[in-house]
């Protein structure tokens, strides 16, 4: 709980829900690891805040619920205000255009650094060409201080199409726990797996399961692959870690084409990094990504990634080194590299360790951590100055 003598400066990272969830986990990594001596954090929800407050590791953030109905921010404008006026943060980190209205009452409110990230397109938007959200952004560019972009591909979008200063972009990747994610030590059959054999290669991705993420692509391409390969039908298995619309959907797919004995589609788990060491190549299909968290993870895994060529994908996945890049929706080049991997099993083992390199040299948690660190001191303390 927040203590109103407390000197440090107070961080409020304003999310539209707290529950599971790339941005959600990227929240939880940099309160995590960051000083406790540097910032004091809080975390408003516009929705609620689910269990997954208990990822949180310290004692001292508060959780905000303000529970919104669905519409426009506006009739929480007052709620926030007071709010704001009664924490006196000396920054508010929003998250995504559900949360980029809250820079109003903040700055009416007097809070010096307003910071805005751009986690990746929405969702009805995912080629970020949609006119109104184009304004709304440029007109809410008016209450925020700096933008931090999670790719190169997001900050040029930002810089370019929405026309945003290139002054006001900070471009900062996502970091990954290496002690959290990490190979299997010795064999990598897990219990969590019901059926983890010694001689099955497990092909799997983890995610919600909803249309962005298009997860049946990754069904077809597994049932194709085996097609394509049909000796592969002894020892290709497939796992979808996820819940969403689309998991039953992936579900039938499997079920007529007469291979749902090969999969294994537990729903939500809350064990990923178990899953991920008892896996042999980690897939994402989706339709649009920011920066995948998923990826870093599985190549913090030592896992082969296979991505579709989307958003930040291609700044992550190194082409013919730690993985395969396909195009989207794109069911013949998935299972193509599906059987690429499953029939080379020495080139998907030296992609995985290749991966696992990268993210030490580019994408650990402190090298994130200190970046976003350095950030919000350069932006208070110039603040401080002014002032």
């Amino acid at each position: 709980m927040l203590q109103p003598d407390d000197p440090r400066p107070l961080i409020v990272h304003v999310v539209f829900r707290f529950d599971v969830g790339g941005l959600e986990n990227g929240v939880v990594n940099l309160i995590n690891h960051m000083p406790a001596d540097a910032y004091r954090h809080a975390i408003i929800a516009l929705t609620e805040v689910t269990d997954f407050r208990q990822r949180i590791e310290r004692d001292d953030v508060q959780f905000i619920s303000l529970r919104k109905p669905p519409g426009h921010l506006f009739a929480l404008y007052p709620k926030l205000f007071r709010l704001f006026r009664e924490l006196k943060p000396a920054i508010v980190h929003t998250r995504n255009l559900a949360a980029l209205e809250v820079t109003v009452p903040a700055w009416a409110a007097g809070v010096p650094v307003r910071i805005q990230s751009e986690h990746g397109r929405d969702a009805d938007d995912l080629d970020g060409s949609n006119l109104k959200h184009k304004w709304v952004r440029r007109l809410y560019n008016l209450f925020v201080s700096r933008y931090v972009a999670l790719s190169r591909d997001l900050e040029s979008w930002l810089v370019e199409r929405i026309g945003i200063p290139a002054r006001k972009v900070a471009q900062i990747y996502n970091g990954v726990d290496l002690g959290r994610f990490h190979p299997a030590k010795g064999p990598s059959a897990i219990e969590a797996c019901p059926f983890r054999h010694p001689d099955h290669w497990l092909v799997g991705t983890v995610g919600r399961m909803q249309t962005v993420k298009d997860q049946t692509l990754l069904a077809r391409a597994f049932i194709r692959a085996i097609e394509l390969a049909p000796e592969l039908k002894a020892r290709l298995r497939l796992v979808m870690v996820g819940e969403g619309p689309l998991r039953a959907a992936a579900q039938q797919l499997l079920e007529q084409a007469g291979v749902a004995d090969l999969a294994w589609l537990p729903g939500e788990r809350h064990d990923v990094p178990d899953i991920l060491r008892g896996l042999d190549c980690f897939v994402l299909p989706s339709l649009a990504e920011g920066i995948s968290n998923t990826i870093l993870e599985a190549m913090a895994s030592g896992l082969p990634v296979i991505a579709t060529r989307v958003g930040g994908n291609p700044e992550l996945v190194i082409e013919g080194r730690t993985g395969c890049l396909v195009p989207s929706s794109d069911v013949a080049a998935m299972a193509r590299a599906l059987v690429g991997y499953a029939t080379d099993i020495e080139k998907a083992r030296a992609a995985g360790k290749a991966g696992r390199e990268e993210i030490k040299n580019r994408f650990s948690i402190e090298a994130m951590v200190a970046t976003y660190h350095g950030l919000y001191d350069r932006l208070y303390r110039v603040d401080s100055i002014r002032n």
